[in-house]
């Protein structure tokens, strides 16, 4: 197979309903062109639709995960009918990652820039390899990140995402680690290793309390707290309602594993 008839997005699902997404266009360094970004959106919206499904990485082949927008195409229709079209666009994608019913985890084995460092903060949870870097680098080029912005100052304190966003510079692994960008940070050689760990511990749980749990998770972090506590509660009801849950409490009375169906 040729580069160019490559799948923009390659999917591969294991027994266990882990969906992998690896973006698959590494010679330029996976940028978001229009393409990639529909091929993305349609990826996700067949994991969101299927009901085997448990997780979702995101990974990238070559070195870098996802260098942002694609600058040559965007330059080459200065319009700001096209811009606004495409900003959208991308805005729709980064929602339906956190819209979807299981947790997605951005695997990140190199650079995360721009529009590729709000792919990872709009991530549930994100593991990165230690040489990994990140920015938001538009505003070097007189562009401010202003989208990315969304969902970076949902990830860090918010001096620390405004200093990214006016000085463009990059970040190690490990300050976005500590920063609250990513949450785990692994050797290269141990990266998917890493991944696996924490893929392992969420399909070890139930998957109608992760589904109803994320959902709630987002929805009150954007609403005031009385009302989340009214959210909170309601969930929590319904889940204590399913057998899942029912069967998990009762296993804890009971002194033993549960066992889920």
């Amino acid at each position: 197979m040729n580069a160019s008839d490559a799948p923009l997005v390659q999917r591969d699902t294991d027994a266990r309903g882990v969906v992998t997404l690896t973006l698959n266009r590494p010679q330029a360094f996976n940028s978001l062109s229009e393409a990639m970004l529909t091929a993305l959106q349609a990826e996700l919206d067949a994991a969101a639709a299927d009901a085997q499904a448990r997780v979702v990485v995101i990974a990238a082949a070559g070195k870098a995960f996802c260098a942002g927008h694609d600058l040559k195409e965007m330059r080459a229709e200065p319009s700001f009918d096209y811009y606004q079209r495409l900003f959208a666009q991308c805005g729709r994608m980064m929602m339906t990652v956190q819209r979807l019913p299981v947790p997605v985890i951005a695997r990140v084995q190199g650079i995360a820039t721009a529009a590729g460092c709000q792919l990872v903060a709009m991530c549930d949870l994100a593991v990165a390899a230690s040489t990994a870097r990140f920015a938001v680098s538009g505003v070097n080029l007189g562009l401010f990140c202003s989208t990315p912005s969304v969902a970076l100052s949902r990830n860090l304190s918010r001096k620390a995402a405004f200093e990214m966003l006016v000085t463009g510079e990059f970040i190690s692994a490990e300050e976005a680690r500590l920063k609250g960008l990513v949450n785990r940070v692994a050797p290269p050689e141990q990266l998917d290793a890493e991944t696996e760990r924490l893929v392992a511990a969420i399909v070890a749980k139930p998957a109608v309390a992760i589904a109803a749990g994320k959902g709630l998770f987002y929805r009150q972090l954007e609403t005031g707290i009385e009302a989340a506590y009214g959210d909170a509660a309601g969930t929590m009801a319904c889940n204590m309602m399913d057998g899942s849950a029912l069967e998990g409490v009762q296993a804890f009375i009971d002194k033993r594993p549960p066992r889920w169906s």
